[in-house]
């Protein structure tokens, strides 16, 4: 089943792509590798979070912003490729979590993509990640994601 199929039967419909905040293009394709800008929480035209994981974010809800930036990261890479069945292996994920300072869980907030990617691409979603904790993020949100993927020649 390829992704787009995988995404329809889990019920979830690809986004439109968030537009740029700044200068810059949501996701960019050099040879056979697509990168991604970083991708924030957004959904319906809103952030589904603000504020620090370990504060008035839940691990939970920062998990689920995970989630949310790593659809939205696939919705950038459909938009410059034309279709996610191109895509041959998701190669690195680095999450970024806006956290207070006693926080040091930031690798199970990053599971929200890297498990949601599993699920789509199965063994071509499983990637090299990288979880790090930062102090803010752009608008106050709690989580972004940017992601390289391979994708067919």
């Amino acid at each position: 089943m390829g992704a787009e199929a995988k995404l329809e039967s889990m019920g979830i419909t690809i986004p439109e792509v968030v537009p740029p905040l700044a200068a810059y293009v949501p996701a960019l394709r050099t040879g056979n590798l697509v990168y991604t800008a970083g991708q924030l929480p957004a959904r319906d035209g809103e952030m589904i979070a603000v504020g620090k994981v370990g504060g008035s974010v839940t691990e939970e809800q920062g998990y689920e912003c995970a989630r949310q930036c790593a659809l939205n990261a696939l919705a950038a890479i459909k938009a410059e490729i034309g279709s996610l069945d191109q895509i041959t292996r998701i190669v690195k994920a680095t999450v970024f979590v806006a956290s207070t300072p006693d926080f040091t869980n930031q690798a199970k907030i990053a599971n929200g993509a890297s498990e949601f990617l599993g699920e789509v691409f199965g063994d071509a979603g499983r990637h090299a990640r990288s979880a790090v904790g930062v102090a803010v993020l752009p608008l106050d949100v709690a989580v972004e994601v940017e992601l390289i993927v391979e994708v067919a020649g």
